[in-house]
């Protein structure tokens, strides 16, 4: 009698812990597509930011982009550039492209990468609006390109990859 009770624990016993590891295995892979899909999601969101950003810089320097500059109200010492209305669209599109990012952003140091990268591109369309495209800086663009290899290396941390060296032709 002991030995049927003890084989049919035994049994029960195989039954239960096969069904919590199998739950557990379940669990696991629905966390990692869980985490693949929120992967997929940022980089899209990253990427779209990107594309923004790079079509509101490609619009300022347009010879014939008509943007005007005014004293930015919270930052002394700084312009805040407004678009007429066929650059209204490039404006619009970074700044949904930088509000969608940021809320998908895994870490602090993406966002802040982020808001540099619009902040510099900002300056150059405020410059822009004083002189023509062949007048501006560099260091304006030396600092927009800074920005946006912190912003990669910051997306590249999130990944768990290897931060991109710097180029030095570029910080020249």
């Amino acid at each position: 009698m002991i030995a049927t009770f003890v084989a049919g624990l035994s049994a029960l016993s195989g039954v239960v812990l096969g069904g919590w590891l199998s739950m557990r295995n379940h669990d696991r892979m629905a966390q990692r597509e869980h985490e693949r899909q929120w992967r997929e999601v940022r980089l899209r969101f990253y990427n779209d930011f990107l594309a923004a950003h790079r079509k509101y810089v490609a619009f300022v320097l347009e010879p014939t982009a008509r943007i005007t500059a005014a004293p930015h109200p919270r930052s002394p010492g700084r312009l805040m550039p407004f678009f007429e209305e066929t650059g209204r669209p490039y404006k619009e599109t970074l700044e949904a492209g930088f509000t969608a990012m940021r809320l998908v952003a895994l870490s602090p140091a993406t966002v802040g990468t982020a808001v540099q990268m619009v902040t510099h591109a900002r300056q150059l369309a405020a410059a822009r609006a004083t002189c023509s495209p062949a007048d501006l800086p560099s260091s304006l663009f030396q600092q927009l390109w800074e920005a946006e290899q912190d912003f990669l290396n910051a997306i590249r941390g999130e990944l768990g990859l290897q931060p991109m060296p710097r180029d030095p032709a570029q910080s020249s």
